[in-house]
């Protein structure tokens, strides 16, 4: 399984109005365009920072289906002109779950 790691840096006093935006449209958008999406998570030590998860099942899925998302309408006229304006910088890591990882469902992935 492919696990992107995003962490974002919003702009000051940002991080509430960001959440309830990604509860609200963003983590649905993502998840009908094929996505398994964990979070919006609070960082503890800094009130400008969020993080979430996206996961793929390979790295080809994970081409295609963001291909299609971030070249799609929900995305060009729904998502990036409110989302974007709200973070500062983000950053992805892009990892991979070893044999014994356990996926949310706690089912062992190969």
């Amino acid at each position: 399984m492919i696990i992107e790691i995003r962490h974002y840096t919003l702009n000051s006093g940002q991080r509430e109005a960001f959440i309830e935006f990604f509860e609200h449209k963003n983590r649905d958008a993502l998840r009908d365009a094929g996505m398994l999406v964990f979070g919006p998570l609070r960082d503890l030590e800094n009130p400008d920072k969020v993080h979430w998860m996206r996961a793929f099942t390979s790295l080809a899925e994970r081409e295609k289906i963001k291909g299609g998302f971030y070249d799609g309408p929900v995305w060009n006229t729904s998502i990036e002109p409110i989302a974007m304006p709200m973070i500062a910088h983000y950053e992805a890591d892009l990892t991979e779950t070893t044999e014994g990882f356990e996926n949310f469902t706690g089912t062992k992935t190969l």
